[in-house]
C-alpha cells in the first residue's frame, strides 16, 4: 500500500485510494477525483465513505478501542518509533504526494515530512511518560486510613478531522497522539489531499500500528456530522474554519472538543528591531505554502520610524522568491489549493486597493498560483485585516506608540499566534501578558512552530493545545482508585 502511494508515478497516473474500515481497504463504490491546483489535471481519487461504512467503522472501534488500550506504553512508543524512522526514509515520496495534490512547493513538504517524523519521536517520548499520582489524602482527617492513586485512562475512539494545508503533520499530531495515550482513531482527511493522508496512515500500520488503532473514511461535511454525532466517539480533534468548527461543536453534543480554527497573524516590528532580519524572515514566512498556514503572517506593523526602510527592505526579499512548479526544488512560491482560493486572495487586494491601500507587488493571479502579494497601509476596516486571508499577500502598516498596536492586534475576532521583533525585554513581558493569543514568537514572525510545544489559540481561535504532551491529556481521562482501610501515610488519628 504505502510503496503504490509513495512511488514516483508516470506523470499521467492516478493515484487511487481506498477506505480502511476494520482493517481492509475498500476500493469499490463511489469516488472523488482530486484534481491538482498545478498541474491542471486529476491526480488522485478516493473512495467515498457511504453509511454502512460508517456503522462498521463505529462498531469496529468499540471493539479495537479495547484491544489498543490493552498495549503496553513500551509497545505503542515502539511502534511510533518505528514510523518516526520509517517517515524519514519516505520523505521524498510523501513531498511528491503534497506537491501533486495541493500544488504545495518540494521545500516546504520535505519540511512537512521532517515534523511528521519529530512528532511520531515526540509521541513515542510522551507515551512513555503517561502514569498517575499518589494523592495525600490522608492530609485531611476523612482521609485517614485511605490510600488513593490515579492513572490517565484511554478516552477510547478518538475521531481526528484534518486540513488541506498541513495534512501529514496535523494527521501525525492527532493520529499519533491518540495511539500513544491508548486509544483507537477514526480519521476523516481533507478531500484536497487523500492520498497523503491514506500515506501516513499506511506508514503507521506497516511500522506495527494494530489495524484496530486506526480507520480512514475519506468524505463530505454530512460524513463529518455522522462520525461527531457518534456515541461511540470519545474525544474530537478538529482543525479547520471557525464556520465548521462551529458545526462540529453543535454535532459533537457533550463530547471533549480539540479544536484550531484559524487566524489572522500579526506580527509587531518595534523602532529596535533588526528591521533587516524582520524583513528577510516575514518574507520567508509570509509566502511559505502560498500563505496557507493559520499562523502565516498577514498582518505586520512596523513602528513609523522604521516603516519606509521595512517596506522596502521587504519588497526586495518578497520579490526574490521563485515561483513555480513544486516539484522543482528551487520553487518557494507554488499554487494554492484550487482556483477559488488564489481568487479570493486576488479579489481581497483588489477590494483593499480601491480604498486607498498601495500593492507593492503581486496582486495577481495565474490559475490558483498567486504571486506574492504585499499591501502597503490597507484600512482597518479591509478583510484583509479582519478576517483570515490564507493566502499568499502580507498587509504591512504603520503604528507610532506600542501599546496602541497592542490594542490594535487585539482588536480582532482571532488570537492564534503573534510575532514581536524588539530587544526591549519590558515590551517583550507585556506583549506576552497583553496580546490576546496563544503564543507569542520573539524576534520571530507569528509563523513558527514548534511540534512538542503547546500551540492553540484563544477567541475564535478555537481551544485545546495540539502537542503531543497536551493533546494526551485531553485524550485520557483520570481514574482513581482508593483503598479503605489501608494507608501508606499512618493512621493513627492523634489526640488533642
Amino acid at each position: 500500500m504505502l510503496d503504490n502511494l509513495t512511488r514516483s508515478a508516470p506523470p499521467t497516473e492516478v493515484v487511487e485510494v481506498g477506505c480502511l474500515v476494520a482493517g481492509d481497504w475498500l476500493d469499490g463504490g463511489t469516488r472523488l477525483d482530486r484534481f491538482g491546483p498545478w498541474v491542471r489535471r486529476v491526480v488522485s481519487t478516493a473512495r467515498q465513505a457511504d453509511d454502512g461504512d460508517v456503522r462498521a467503522a463505529l462498531t469496529y472501534a468499540r471493539r479495537g478501542a479495547k484491544v489498543v488500550a490493552r498495549l503496553s506504553p513500551a509497545a505503542r512508543a515502539g511502534v511510533l518509533e518505528r514510523a518516526a524512522a520509517a517517515a524519514a526514509e519516505r520523505r521524498e515520496g510523501l513531498a511528491r504526494l503534497l506537491a501533486l495534490e495541493l500544488g504545495k512547493p518540494l521545500k516546504d513538504g520535505r519540511g512537512e515530512i521532517d515534523r511528521v517524523a519529530d512528532t511520531f519521536a515526540v509521541c513515542a517520548a510522551e507515551a512513555r511518560r503517561i502514569g498517575g499520582e499518589v494523592l495525600p489524602v490522608a492530609g485531611w482527617a476523612r482521609g485517614v486510613g485511605t490510600t488513593a492513586f490515579t492513572h490517565r485512562a484511554p478516552v477510547g475512539v478518538a475521531l481526528a478531522i484534518t486540513p488541506f494545508n498541513a495534512p501529514a503533520n496535523l494527521l501525525a499530531h492527532k493520529l499519533a497522539a491518540a495511539f500513544a495515550a491508548g486509544n483507537t482513531a477514526i480519521v476523516k482527511p481533507p478531500p484536497q489531499a487523500p492520498a497523503a493522508s491514506a500515506a501516513v496512515v499506511a506508514l503507521l500500520l506497516e511500522a506495527g500500528m494494530p489495524p484496530e488503532a486506526v480507520q480512514v473514511l475519506h468524505g463530505d461535511g454530512r460524513l463529518g456530522t455522522a462520525l461527531c454525532a457518534a456515541p461511540e466517539v470519545g474525544v474530537i480533534s478538529f482543525t479547520g474554519s471557525v464556520a465548521t468548527g462551529a458545526a462540529v461543536a453543535r454535532a459533537a453534543g457533550a463530547k471533549r472538543l480539540v479544536m484550531e480554527l484559524g487566524g489572522n497573524a500579526a506580527t509587531i516590528v518595534c523602532e529596535d528591531a533588526d528591521v533587516g532580519a524582520a524583513a528577510r524572515i516575514c518574507a520567508s514566512t509570509g509566502y511559505s505554502n502560498s500563505g496557507q498556514s493559520c499562523i502565516s503572517v498577514q498582518r505586520v506593523y512596523v513602528h513609523r520610524d522604521r516603516y519606509e526602510e521595512f517596506l522596502e527592505g521587504f519588497t526586495r526579499q518578497v520579490e526574490k522568491l521563485t515561483v513555480g512548479d513544486p516539484l522543482d526544488p528551487a520553487t518557494d512560491v507554488g499554487a494554492m489549493v484550487d482556483d477559488d482560493a488564489a481568487e479570493r486572495v486576488v479579489a481581497w487586494v483588489g477590494e483593499a486597493a480601491a480604498a486607498g491601500a498601495t500593492v507593492r507587488t503581486g496582486g495577481r493571479r495565474d490559475g490558483a498560483t498567486v504571486l506574492p502579494t504585499i499591501v502597503a497601509s490597507p484600512p482597518s476596516d479591509a478583510r484583509l485585516i479582519q478576517d483570515e486571508l490564507f493566502g499568499a499577500a502580507v498587509s504591512v502598516l504603520p503604528f507610532d506608540d506600542f501599546d496602541d498596536v497592542v490594542a490594535t492586534c487585539n482588536d480582532s475576532r482571532y488570537g492564534l499566534q503573534a510575532g514581536l521583533f524588539t530587544n526591549d525585554v519590558r515590551r517583550i513581558v507585556t506583549a506576552w501578558r497583553e496580546l490576546e493569543v496563544g503564543g507569542l514568537v520573539v524576534n520571530g514572525s507569528s509563523n513558527f512552530r514548534l511540534d512538542h510545544v503547546p500551540f492553540g489559540g484563544v477567541k475564535d481561535s478555537g481551544f485545546g493545545r495540539e502537542s503531543p504532551r497536551w493533546m494526551i491529556d485531553d485524550y485520557t481521562v483520570v481514574k482513581t482508585l482508593m483503598l479503605r482501610g489501608m494507608s501508606l501515610f499512618g493512621d493513627q488519628e492523634g489526640t488533642r
